[in-house]
């Protein structure tokens, strides 16, 4: 706590009295007025260089509400004000539609959520202890991964407070996210998809698209998986984007550019898919993307059943175009160019017991090793 007080000079009436005597505040010969105490574990006493009461007031409550001496910080935002303006960022920096959803949840839902049931109204009543509290909250309803995605998002709220110059520190720096034992998804083998492709032929005509259902469903299959886009992609492809044999698109996430070659049989069975817009393989143009990404899924989750698939998911037609070609000797870098990956780091991350070369590579070092120690 900061209080300020007039440092009389010899000749004032009020001289060798108390700081806190009575009429001190409007002393007649305007001495200077000082500040004692400490703030965010700081001590201070000096010279204001001021001679009204109410400037140095307001002065010293500007320090309190920094947290620091010397900073001047007026209008801090409380935690829901801060929030909202970290979403309406995130939507001014042309953010997609899904990643504002995912901040939403994760900050304005949750987050605002958690302060307002603790009581904690404003930004420094975050401390470490606090972010901590939230953690173990989300442990005890969400799987780790998903916890550390929430966790994440709330250190980028917090960032952003930081840069804003509302608080001093980021205290979600100090809270580690719980340890994820996740494994990696494994790719389909040849008879899986082929499965997949049968089950497809067998679902029923009824519906919009009667017969030409089964056409769609077989296209999205061999497309998914000679092409490794993401479901995002595939669901939204403009027939545009196919020129001959060859796909060009720039990925909705990453925003990557991306040429794929395509087999002549998965470039046929887009062409004989019927579509409700002609701009479009599987897309109508007028629902939301997030709407047909949907409406997919659930489709795939009956192909996943008919065909008898434990553990289906369509991010696992990804990780099957990226395994065959690594297999078959196409290198990481290439790899990651066609999955429109922003970096090569994160191809590794995945994929990296499957690059066939760094294979070889381990097998001639231990195959040398056994006979150094055979000699």
């Amino acid at each position: 706590m900061l209080t300020v007080y007039r440092r009389h000079s010899p000749d004032c009436e009020f001289a060798g009295r108390s700081r806190n005597a009575r009429g001190t505040r409007t002393c007649r010969n305007r001495c200077p007025l000082w500040v004692q105490g400490s703030v965010g574990g700081e001590y201070v006493r000096k010279s204001l260089n001021l001679t009204s009461w109410e400037a140095a007031s307001d002065l010293v409550r500007s320090w309190e509400s920094s947290g620091q001496v010397g900073v001047v910080r007026t209008q801090t935002p409380t935690i829901q004000e801060a929030v909202e303006k970290f979403v309406a960022d995130g939507r001014a920096r042309n953010l997609r539609v899904e990643s504002v959803k995912k901040l939403q949840d994760a900050v304005e839902r949750l987050f605002l959520s958690f302060c307002s049931k603790k009581g904690y109204r404003l930004l420094k009543h975050l401390g470490v202890d606090e972010i901590r509290e939230f953690r173990n909250e989300l442990i005890k309803r969400y799987a780790a991964s998903s916890t550390q995605t929430r966790l994440e998002y709330l250190r980028s709220f917090l960032r952003f407070c930081q840069s804003s110059g509302w608080i001093l520190t980021n205290p979600a720096l100090a809270v580690k996210p719980p340890r994820s034992d996740s494994h990696p998804t494994l790719p389909f083998d040849e008879s899986e998809v082929d499965r997949m492709l049968a089950a497809a032929r067998a679902f029923t005509t009824r519906g919009y698209f009667g017969a030409g259902k089964r056409a769609r469903v077989e296209a999205m299959i061999l497309l998914l998986r000679y092409s490794g886009l993401r479901i995002s992609d595939a669901s939204t492809l403009e027939r545009s984007r196919l020129q001959g044999t060859k796909l060009f698109l720039y990925t909705q996430k990453t925003g990557t550019p991306v040429r794929i070659p395509l087999p002549q049989r998965v470039v046929d069975a887009l062409l004989a898919s019927p579509s409700e817009d002609p701009a479009y393989f599987f897309w109508n143009g007028c629902c939301l993307r997030t709407s047909t990404v949907k409406i997919w899924e659930t489709t795939f989750r009956t192909v996943f059943e008919k065909a008898e698939i434990e553990g289906g998911h369509i991010h696992r037609f990804r990780d099957t175009f990226a395994v065959r070609l690594l297999e078959k000797g196409v290198s990481i870098e290439t790899v990651s160019v066609l999955l429109g990956h922003s970096n090569i780091g994160i191809t590794l991350k995945h994929y990296r017991p499957w690059v066939q070369s760094l294979q070889n590579k381990l097998e001639q070092d231990v195959a040398q090793a056994w006979q150094c120690a055979d000699v």
